[in-house]
């Protein structure tokens, strides 16, 4: 079998994965998220924090509430790691610096999971299992809340009121997030993850040394890493690592535990709304970048540029072999698509033009279909930003399921449009002009300038992932990326939440003749249409500058 056609096979088998799991996955998140009924165990943790979970929430004290447990997630993964030595289960492991231990603390909890450490080398099982594996799962579960509360505000009339956060936290990580992850985290032990707690092992004479390895319960981190699009490795390797992703079946499944909650969602949006076809809608748009994304991906990858090409079938450069091109190229676009972060090959080695796709896709807003419920409160946003341009096309007041998109709408759209650009275009330009951070990179020229503009995209957008060759456990990386993870992650909840009360707060109005269909294909189109048109203004003179220029020159 050629290397192209497994790439499309796998994308086929992907697809139709995806599309067993989207109905009942969709109307469960939705029936989780509007029953008034709470199982013990969750009325056990509403005990143990003090909250009543019957209490409905206004948009400040829902963000109050996201903000507030954020905050204390970070807090106490800080002080987890900065005890580490101290901590039983530490095999023989320091103390994590100060501002390494930040930068950790701020990306777990800003669901980005990006590491400046080598896990194997760094930290021990108590500061994984009990401080990141549990970020992973409640960082996912704000999101998804978040996402919720929106779609409650889109539903809701004259009320004003969001939900509460704490029952949608506690549900979804309850009912959602933990049932999935055991599912899956024996799907992976059964392909040849690794889930332990032993310590550290010599295995034999490599390069005159031995070569250590330590065990740990990496399958079941392995899979919220994955379903909760958070992305932080056991290993320095991350998914490209045996123990962590052993052979081509775990690595498509892998895959589709990255995609399936995400394109769920927009079931669970059409179920609460009370109209599916306004998630078909959302879905179709979602769909059509990421099927775009991966054939562009797989064709620059693909490309053969001479004999060594020829060999190896693409570009193998950075790659797995018991991945291929395909299994590769479909994991990078999956990854920087969502906010998951994870890699399973070297980004920095694919080409000019491969690697600034990965780059695109975070610079999109990771809304194709994006992270668990960031990507749909980002693509609804898009919407939002996508019928007020129709309206000033037909000059008419623009609608979207009811809601009038007013001034105070679309200012706190643009407000979520706006923010996380500027916090990677700020960062990258003041990083390149002062000397200190460009003694990190490992390249110069344009590949150079990708490194810092990737570093901060990932950052910025709650990836996570890192296009390699940049020295970044740094004092300035770990303080400038932990600042714009944090920025980035909390500051566009701030405006959704906002929007959410805005919408909750209206009265429906009558759809009529001239009002915009967002059901139908048209709008989809112009939404795909909207989200280019953004990123391309945005970020183009960036892309042109690296990978673009490095493409060009290859």
């Amino acid at each position: 079998m050629s290397p192209v056609l497994a790439g499309v096979l796998q994308v086929l088998a992907l697809v139709v994965a995806l599309s067993l799991a989207y109905r009942p996955l969709g109307d469960h998140m939705a029936r989780v998220y509007t029953s008034p009924r709470h199982l013990r165990a969750e009325k056990w943790i509403y005990k143990a924090i003090g909250a009543d979970p019957n209490t409905q929430m206004r948009w400040p004290a829902y963000l109050r509430g996201v903000l507030a447990f954020s905050a204390v997630s970070v807090l106490f993964l800080y002080l987890l790691q900065r005890l580490q030595g101290s901590l039983p289960g530490s095999l023989g492991f320091t103390s994590i610096d100060p501002d390494q231990a930040f930068n950790t603390a701020a990306s777990f909890v800003a669901n980005t999971n990006w590491q400046s450490y080598s896990g194997e080398q760094a930290m021990g099982h108590v500061v994984q299992t009990g401080g990141l594996a549990v970020q992973n799962f409640v960082s996912a579960a704000v999101g998804i809340a978040v996402a919720v509360a929106l779609v409650r505000g889109l539903a809701a009339t004259r009320t004003g009121e969001l939900g509460n956060f704490w029952s949608d936290l506690v549900r979804g990580t309850v009912r959602i997030l933990l049932p999935v992850s055991v599912i899956g985290a024996l799907v992976l032990v059964a392909c040849g993850a690794i889930q332990n707690f032993s310590g550290i092992h010599s295995v034999g004479q490599f390069l005159g040394g031995p070569q250590q390895w330590n065990g740990g319960a990496v399958a079941s981190q392995e899979v919220i890493k994955e379903l909760g699009t958070n992305g932080g490795g056991y290993f320095n390797a991350n998914s490209a690592h045996p123990f962590e992703n052993p052979n081509g079946l775990s690595n498509l499944f892998e895959i589709f535990l990255i995609l399936v909650i995400p394109f769920a969602l927009t079931r669970t949006f059409g179920r609460m709304v009370g109209s599916l076809r306004q998630g078909y809608a959302i879905l179709a748009a979602m769909g059509v970048i990421w099927l775009g994304f991966t054939a562009l991906m797989m064709w620059t990858e693909f490309a053969h540029h001479g004999p060594a090409f020829d060999i190896a079938g693409g570009a193998m450069e950075g790659k797995e072999n018991r991945f291929g091109v395909g299994g590769s190229s479909l994991f990078a676009v999956a990854t920087t698509l969502t906010s998951t972060g994870a890699v399973n090959s070297f980004h920095s080695s694919f080409t000019g033009f491969g690697g600034g796709l990965t780059m695109l896709g975070m610079q999109l807003g990771e809304i194709a279909p994006g992270g668990t419920g960031s990507g749909l409160y980002g693509m609804l946003v898009m919407a939002v930003i996508a019928v007020f341009i129709a309206g000033l096309m037909v000059g008419r007041t623009p609608e979207y399921l009811g809601k009038k998109i007013g001034t105070r709408e679309i200012k706190l759209a643009a407000c979520y449009i706006l923010i996380t650009p500027a916090l990677v275009l700020c960062f990258t330009a003041v990083a390149l002009a002062l000397p200190t951070p460009g003694n990190s990179m490992t390249n110069s020229g344009a590949h150079g300038f990708s490194e810092i503009l990737y570093a901060y995209t990932s950052g910025a957008n709650n990836n996570g992932s890192a296009f390699a060759g940049l020295a970044a456990d740094t004092q300035w990386f770990n303080t400038t990326i932990g600042l714009a993870m944090l920025l980035g992650r909390f500051l566009p909840m701030v405006f959704v939440l906002a929007l959410a009360g805005s919408f909750a707060g209206q009265r429906p109005v009558p759809a009529t003749l001239g009002t915009l269909g967002t059901h139908r294909p048209l709008f989809s189109g112009l939404l795909v249409a909207t989200v280019m048109i953004v990123a391309g203004l945005t970020y183009f003179p960036a892309l042109a500058l690296g990978p673009l220029a490095e493409g060009l020159a290859s």
